[in-house]
């Protein structure tokens, strides 16, 4: 999980989206961003510091500034002095607005830098927000393949050597879709959703043993690679020797928990002559069929003991019958 962000780093990132304008003192663009929040100051500028939390991006809209501006001199700088005095990562101005006398000044003795945007406030913060939600979002790195099946995210795990690049590559030659192998970066968004992606580097090369490294664009077309897919279903690949007891019904489904997120977890034993590239299809198709609120096993179960049930009822009749 990233944890800080230097705000130079934050203002090349965001100097296009935002249109920023570089002021203050730039030795603090050393200074670090450790908030995926950004806010105005609110009653600091005023003079009131209870509650102000100084490690978020303060941004100044039309309000803060105007109230600056109409202050006598004196409790202006009294009061600029009183915010910068806190170790805040940088300021930032939307509407491209003209600071008040002393702002700059006061800014670049603290050693705070000013990035000013001609954006308005609302427009600004659309923009802020998503930027900050990914840059701090918890992240992890799993030992994997990724593939999107039938619009389902199927990450495939398992011991070195199992065969999960080659189930994945036969996947591909089905028609279904790359995102990751070997590596995979997860990122949580939100409360229960996981995305995963490659690294820059080895994004959609794949390792085949005995083959080499292979580029799946290159040899399958663009088409068959996409960039990022949710997670939605963990495939656990196992040797057939090595399970003890497996599930034969799908009533006791198992789960697994990244970053927090709980995923349904499948285990495929494999052994000789499987062909687990239409198994993982159908793990794919199930899971489409669950979300759409049908469970065949739960529906299988339900069957099952209904008929039980009548053969019950009939039963008891004939014992019951006298005549």
């Amino acid at each position: 999980m990233a944890t800080a962000l230097t705000v130079a780093q934050f203002y090349e990132r965001l100097k296009e989206v935002l249109q920023l304008e570089l002021l203050g003192n730039l030795e603090g663009l050393t200074r670090e961003v450790t908030m995926p929040d950004a806010s105005g100051p609110g009653l600091v500028l005023a003079g009131y510091t209870g509650r102000f939390v100084y490690q978020r991006v303060q941004v100044l809209g039309q309000t803060e500034v105007s109230y600056l501006a109409q202050l006598p001199e004196a409790e202006r700088l009294r009061n600029l002095r009183t915010f910068f005095s806190f170790p805040i990562p940088c300021v930032m101005i939307t509407k491209g607005q003209a600071l008040p006398p002393g702002f700059v000044e006061e800014a670049t003795a603290a050693g705070v830098v000013i990035l000013r945007s001609p954006l308005k406030t609302l427009e600004f913060y659309k923009r802020i927000a998503p930027f900050m939600e990914q840059a701090f979002a918890p992240t992890t790195n799993l030992h994997g393949s990724l593939a999107d099946v039938f619009g389902v995210g199927l990450l495939f795990t398992g011991s070195s050597g199992i065969g999960k690049s080659e189930c994945v590559l036969d996947l591909v030659e089905r028609g279904h879709r790359l995102v990751a192998d070997d590596l995979v970066i997860a990122t949580k968004r939100g409360a229960d959703v996981l995305i995963g992606r490659g690294h820059e580097l080895s994004r959609h090369f794949m390792e085949i043993r005995g083959v080499g490294l292979i580029d799946v664009p290159k040899i399958f077309g663009i088409h068959a690679v996409r960039q990022q897919k949710r997670i939605e279903v963990v495939v656990q690949l196992e040797q057939w020797d090595a399970l003890k007891d497996i599930d034969r019904t799908g009533l006791d489904g198992e789960s697994t928990t990244i970053l927090g997120v709980e995923l349904p977890l499948i285990t495929v034993g494999l052994n000789p002559g499987k062909n687990i590239t239409v198994i993982a299809e159908v793990i794919a198709m199930n899971h489409l069929l669950r979300y759409s609120g049908h469970h065949a096993a739960e529906a299988f179960n339900e069957r099952l003991k209904a008929t039980m049930q009548q053969k019950t009822d009939v039963g008891r009749y004939l014992q019951e019958d006298d005549e």
